[in-house]
């Protein structure tokens, strides 16, 4: 039986604890939060039998195998070190840390324990995504040459998941001193990976820019100051040598999270797509590039990430995306913000 410790008991955390508690060999035994309404709403819906407001009380108890790190992403770091220096497998939210340094440290730690760690990156759960990696590393479409990737959301512009003027859960995510880096950490780190996996490379060079918009009066809303970017637009080449451009913004009227990816090469194409909750996946390759028709892919059932970290602490083996994964993106997003501060220097037009 491998027992299962939930740290941070927002709304996130409901995910994580369904999906523990659907799997045969699995117990959830308790959860962590600082904060009482957000712990006792989850004891009742989940049955957990203990509860903490620290990190350091549930070790101080003990009795877990592993742990769901769901807090906000200020507080990744500071939450997960303790987890590992006790041998603590754990699956943390992305971005994995606030910079390279921290994650860095991180997966540092997690290899030094010997532990399982994964990054909860989930479009990884996503059938297209995973198809379309498999594709490119068996040639379907050649060499990979260009890429374009977007993530976008509109929920500044449509309450489709609520009113982000009013509720705590996306306000935080405007403001720097709330622990958000913007759109850049919030889904930047999700397109990031979901393109240079697809593309089997690593990032090598990045362009970025950043932008904030004005959004309330004084651009502030009780306690909390909008200055978090709100739309980013990066140019980024990997070491395979194909370049591409990727774009994310929560201003996206008509988008609630939608995905997509193009990917080119010497012998084709590849659009993969995850748009309302939907996976599609269409190639251009072998004798269909004269007549440039796509035809559509049905990709294979792919297993959760939920699924795979429990199936890789059985097996005592590491499962990817792992902290080194979530260190390495985190490299790509602290150099956007450099970019992007250095943009001073870019012609004016």
């Amino acid at each position: 039986m491998i027992r299962v410790l939930i740290v941070g008991t927002g709304g996130m955390a409901n995910s994580h604890a369904e999906a523990y508690a659907q799997m045969d060999g699995v117990t959830l035994v308790g959860g962590v939060d600082p904060n009482p309404d957000n712990l006792a709403a989850f004891k009742a819906a989940f049955g957990v039998t203990h509860t903490f407001t620290s990190v350091a009380d549930a070790l101080a108890w003990g009795e877990f195998d592993a742990a769901s790190n769901v807090t906000p992403d200020s507080v990744h770091f500071r939450t997960t070190m303790p987890l590992l220096a006790a041998g603590k497998h754990v699956l943390c939210e992305k971005p994995l840390a606030q910079n390279e340094a921290e994650a860095s440290q991180m997966a540092q730690a997690a290899h030094a324990a010997g532990v399982v760690n994964m990054v909860n990156l989930t479009y990884r759960n996503v059938p297209a995504l995973m198809q379309a990696a498999q594709m490119v590393a068996d040639g379907v479409i050649g060499e990979v040459r260009h890429f374009e990737a977007s993530y976008l959301q509109s929920w500044l512009t449509q309450a489709a998941w609520g009113d982000w003027r009013t509720e705590d859960q996306w306000l935080w995510r405007l403001s720097s001193a709330h622990g958000s880096t913007g759109v850049l950490g919030d889904v930047g780190v999700h397109i990031v990976d979901f393109a240079s996996f697809a593309a089997g490379s690593e990032p090598d060079r990045v362009s970025c820019r950043l932008k904030t918009f004005d959004k309330a009066k004084d651009n502030r809303i009780g306690d909390y100051t909008l200055d978090a970017n709100d739309s980013m637009a990066m140019h980024l080449s990997l070491r395979n040598g194909a370049i591409g451009v990727i774009h994310a913004s929560r201003f996206a009227t008509g988008h609630v999270n939608d995905l997509r990816l193009r990917l080119f090469g010497t012998e084709g194409g590849l659009d993969v797509r995850f748009e309302n909750a939907k996976s599609h996946l269409s190639v251009c390759a072998g004798p269909n590039k004269q007549s440039a028709t796509w035809v559509d892919v049905v990709p294979k059932p792919v297993i959760p990430n939920y699924h795979r970290f429990v199936a890789a602490i059985r097996a005592g083996r590491q499962v990817a995306p792992d902290f080194a994964r979530g260190a390495a993106l985190q490299r790509v997003l602290d150099l956007a913000i450099v970019s992007d501060q250095q943009s001073a220097l870019d012609q004016v037009i």
